[in-house]
């Protein structure tokens, strides 16, 4: 069944929409100098064979801007989640305080904060091209459509406009992200 110019439309503003969502996702992992809970929300922990989210192990808060604690719901798991923070690529390094793990996280150096800085342009980047890829697929949609005879090439014009419109939004937003994340990177 042929989609109309409206369900292209709509389906290009959903698709470049979650293309941004995923980048704040991948933006919120990226520690800058203070702790946060979402920090360590993509940590799998080996929980009884199967590789559970540590945020469904253990409550996650912040002790104060450089610690997180981490208190496990099941005592026995403490060590598991202890194991799985120090492998995670983190570069954390925490340490049993009786039932609670105490995360500290240590001071970004300047070759750490250009590192990172460089990976936030690296995800933002990744961003784009998805953004690119969704309008490349909608105009294709538009002259399949043209091409069958069910819109006028008035409509398919107007259509690629719209979708242009949307990328350049998209992309803009991208790039505000970028440059909001860097900063707070930079920021000492």
């Amino acid at each position: 069944m042929p989609q109309t110019l409206d369900q292209i439309k709509k389906d290009a503003e959903a698709r470049m929409a979650k293309s941004i969502e995923a980048l704040k996702t991948d933006l919120g992992k990226i520690r800058t100098g203070r702790a946060h809970a979402g920090l360590l929300d993509h940590v799998r922990v080996d929980y009884y064979g199967t590789k559970t989210p540590l945020n469904q192990l253990a409550n996650i808060s912040t002790a104060d801007a450089r610690t997180l604690t981490v208190t496990p719901y099941d005592k026995g798991s403490l060590s598991a989640i202890e194991k799985a923070i120090r492998e995670s690529d983190l570069g954390l390094n925490p340490a049993a305080a009786g039932q609670t793990l105490r995360v500290p996280l240590p001071a970004l150096t300047e070759e750490r904060r250009r590192e990172l800085t460089k990976h936030v342009h690296k995800e933002g980047e990744n961003a784009k091209i998805a953004i690119r890829n969704v309008r490349r697929d909608s105009n294709q949609h538009l002259k399949e459509q043209l091409k069958k005879k069910l819109i006028t090439e008035d409509d398919d014009k107007r259509a690629e406009d719209a979708v242009q419109k949307m990328t350049d939004r998209s992309i803009a937003e991208v790039d505000k992200l970028v440059a909001a994340k860097e900063k707070e990177i930079m920021q000492i």
